[in-house]
């Protein structure tokens, strides 16, 4: 069969998956041990502001919000003004009727999950997915939990059913993928300035020094 110039059915676009935020909150981060807080905030910012630009279905939920946990990074909902948060009772988020009643509306067969703590409440609603024969990511570094051990145990456990681990910077470049997409240029290398740690700088000296594009 000869090569031809495609992308793989592996990669991700920006309407072909479901992309779920999970807990990304005060209470859950405060214990988070694994990953430093502002770099969890850095990359969650990114997939928020990336899924947001390229118009990816996208759903925000939380858990206790009211009573426990408190609201949601303000970098995640600032990317979708007015959009509902489900808020649950339930670690698993899977084992939640109106997640579940949002996942099958939206109807994408493959789901890209983040949150806090990957042991807890990404490892259930995505071995849960993929049992019910969806085809599932995790973004790992905009994922976090008490200690590099329960982290990297519920990496271990998840790719080896199945999951498709990725990280967030590579999600956002994943969408764009081809600099000569113009429309989509600016966007995500304005996210990639404000949010995309060393990257982010060679792009703004880049531009600055030399009036830099990738697109040319």
């Amino acid at each position: 069969m000869p090569a031809t110039a495609t992308p793989g059915k592996l990669l991700v676009s920006p309407k072909d998956h479901t992309l779920i935020m999970i807990d990304f909150q005060s209470q859950m981060s405060f214990a988070t041990k694994s990953i430093d807080a502002v770099l969890l905030r850095n990359n969650a910012a990114l997939v928020a502001h990336a899924a947001a630009g390229f118009g990816v279905s996208t759903i925000l939920t939380t858990v206790a919000e009211k009573t426990f946990s408190g609201p949601m990074f303000s970098e995640i909902t600032d990317a979708f003004p007015g959009q509902t948060l489900l808020d649950r009772t339930s670690m698993n988020t899977w084992e939640d009727a109106a997640v579940i009643e949002e996942v099958n509306r939206l109807g994408k067969k493959r789901l890209v999950m983040c949150g806090l703590w990957t042991s807890v409440c990404i490892v259930g609603p995505t071995l849960s997915a993929l049992d019910q024969g969806f085809e599932v990511y995790v973004i790992a570094d905009a994922c976090g939990d008490v200690s590099d051990e329960a982290h990297e145990r519920a990496m271990d456990r998840m790719v080896q059913a199945g999951v498709r681990p990725m990280t967030a910077l590579q999600y956002m470049l994943e969408l764009q993928r081809d600099w000569a997409r113009t429309e989509t240029y600016e966007m995500t290398t304005g996210i990639a300035k404000k949010f995309g740690g060393a990257y982010g700088l060679g792009i703004i000296y880049a531009k600055s020094m030399f009036g830099a594009s990738e697109g040319h």
